[in-house]
């Protein structure tokens, strides 16, 4: 069903909404009626569900926005008040969705009531002490990871944040392998825990007609899930060879580096070496292996410095972004109720989000914006969200959201790629745009966040789902997710794992229940967007470096997608846009087109042998 926009804080919630507990731990009884269960039921209960949920998630949004803005003992408490009256009324709209299963139904009908019965993460057992257990497991899941440090032999103890920093800063192996290891240590007493879990889940999604909690969670997509899981499969073999090129130059430069003995020449990658504690994104590496030359003779954040742009100035040239493709200007609310300055008075939640708190015109971003070229780009990207939730505003209540959960990633990103050199030169940021010599840098650096993320955000969920249908037994939790790190990605734990280990349980997304495919997906759609609408644009040049800003007719047809929200199958959506009702990688083998070629050229002259 619809929930509040997930900003970071509200996971809770809506873990607490998918069991189907109260605050206080209590069983929520489903509404019972003795009504028919028939098309005309079907069509009333749905309407009802529409009408509460709407009035309900504008008190969410308000408690939650709060609570996150002003972060107290109080508001916590109200937010969690609030969090109770929408567990209880989301789990039994959820349980009598699952009632009217198996009729005909008109198409919009059966459409709402599959969000509302397919929509939750964890859903629990209709048994009183197995829905009790289960909320146990997953408080202890979260709070094992929320809580979790390492302290080195010196007795300096870091979290994960301190550590995920360390590791994009460090170039001793020694240091870390020891930050790698030691963070995995929180994970072990996950395992137990994790198994018990996934049993009950099981359970609660039989209980809705699902066979498992993995065709659950694959039949949000207009798809059958066998169908979803080929599609998956059909994209990652269109970007594989685009990967294993960056892989096996990635590679060759980490073996120049650190030597045979750390990083072999050959084989996976230890995953402590690509600068990230998942070595799911190897951005932080980038001088290590940036080409000579590669600088392209600007810098962002000083220019941004250079022509006197404060936070507000940042966020306004984002808006004006959306503007120049022929979006309304943001309402005056939107100026006056968001955050863009960390308050000295106050705890906040300073990690970015977009919020829609009324499904109307009451949209806002709340970050605390530093003045940096990574924080402009994210501007637009929230931005993004933003204009996505009023341009579906007018659809019914269940129908407002993004076409599959992969698209409004997607769209703050394809905003995102038209922030080339061509557009900081239109707003007057830059004087003069860079010769195509200085492509290769910028596209690696891009390929390095965005190509290497694509294997980790396919494989979270490939090990999930196997496990949840029985396929991953529990006997084999750690050596099949390394199994599918090493197939999926060319990377390998750099010391001896075992089953005493529990590896996946340190990424948060696992302990927490967050599925992870949604960002597989964005990371497609956003190229195929992109380059559709630079087509529509009239952009006959290579697509890395257009810029759509400024063209009305790729912001009316980008427009026209968004207003249809989630009330039409996703390829339906996608077709607007793209003109084809299927996902196509090649956009993203366009994009990068001539960093392979260079990457190739580059492998082939050191005599690399790719692959693993």
């Amino acid at each position: 069903m619809k929930l509040p926009f997930k900003q970071p804080s509200q996971i809770a919630l809506v873990v607490s909404v998918a069991l189907g507990l109260s605050a206080c731990g209590q069983q929520i009884k489903p509404v019972t009626t003795e009504k028919p269960v028939d098309a005309k039921a079907a069509t009333e209960f749905v309407s009802d569900a529409e009408t509460k949920l709407a009035a309900l998630s504008i008190e969410a949004n308000r408690a939650e926005w709060i609570y996150s803005n002003f972060i107290t003992e109080d508001t916590a408490a109200l937010s969690a008040a609030m969090g109770e009256k929408v567990t209880s009324t989301s789990v039994q709209l959820a349980t009598q969705a699952a009632t009217f299963s198996g009729l005909t139904l008109d198409p919009v009908v059966a459409r709402k009531l599959n969000s509302l019965r397919s929509s939750l993460i964890l859903p629990a057992p209709l048994d009183p002490a197995k829905n009790a257990e289960l909320a146990k497991i997953s408080s202890e899941l979260n709070g094992l990871y929320g809580k979790g440090k390492y302290c080195f032999a010196s007795g300096e103890c870091m979290t994960q944040t301190e550590l995920s920093a360390l590791m994009a800063e460090s170039k001793d192996p020694q240091l870390l392998l020891e930050a790698w290891t030691g963070w995995r240590e929180i994970a072990k007493p996950m395992r137990p825990l994790f198994q018990r879990e996934i049993e009950l889940a099981n359970e609660g999604a039989r209980d809705l007609g699902f066979s498992d909690l993995s065709e659950l969670w694959r039949s949000q997509y207009d798809m059958k899930p066998q169908e979803f899981s080929d599609e998956l499969d059909r994209l990652w073999g269109e970007i594989k060879p685009l990967y294993d090129s960056l892989h096996c130059y990635v590679r060759g430069e980490l073996n120049e580096q650190y030597g045979d003995e750390v990083a072999p020449k050959t084989g996976p990658i230890p995953a402590h070496l690509l600068g990230n504690m998942w070595a799911q994104q190897w951005g932080t590496i980038y001088n290590s292996v940036a080409p000579k030359d590669a600088d392209p003779g600007f810098d962002v954040t000083d220019l941004l410095a250079k022509h006197g742009y404060d936070e507000t100035k940042m966020v306004k040239q984002a808006e004006s972004f959306f503007t120049s493709l022929g979006f309304d200007a943001l309402p005056e609310t939107f100026w006056s109720r968001s955050l863009f300055v960390q308050p000295k008075d106050r705890d906040v939640v300073c990690h970015a989000s977009a919020w829609d708190l009324d499904s109307q015109d009451d949209i806002r971003i709340k970050m605390c914006i530093q003045k940096t070229a990574e924080d402009f780009t994210v501007i637009h990207h929230e931005l993004g969200h933003n204009f996505y939730q009023r341009a579906y505003k007018e659809q019914p209540y269940l129908f407002q959201g993004s076409a599959n959960d992969g698209f409004h990633e997607a769209i703050g990103d394809t905003i995102a790629l038209s922030i080339t050199p061509k557009y900081l030169q239109q707003i007057g940021l830059l004087d003069t745009v860079p010769d195509a010599s200085k492509d290769i840098g910028l596209l690696l650096q891009q390929a390095l966040n965005k190509i290497a993320f694509m294997p980790f955000g396919l494989m979270i969920d490939q090990w999930r789902w196997q496990v949840f249908n029985g396929q991953i037994k529990p006997e084999n939790y750690n050596q099949a997710w390394w199994d599918l790190r090493e197939k999926y990605q060319g990377v390998k734990a750099p010391v001896e794992r075992t089953e005493a280990d529990f590896d996946p349980g340190a990424k948060y997304h696992v302990p927490g229940n967050v599925p992870y495919t949604r960002y597989f997906l964005a990371h497609v759609l956003q190229f195929q967007f992109h380059k559709a609408l630079c087509d529509i644009a009239g952009d006959t040049g290579p697509v890395h470096r257009c810029s759509i800003y400024g063209n009305k007719e790729a912001g009316a047809k980008l427009n026209q997608m968004l207003e249809m929200g989630a009330s039409k199958p996703w390829p339906e959506a996608l077709e607007v846009v793209t003109g084809t009702k299927q996902m196509d990688a090649k956009a993203v083998l366009d994009y990068f087109a001539p960093l392979q070629t260079w990457l190739n050229e580059q492998n082939s002259q050191a005599q690399r042998q790719c692959g693993w």
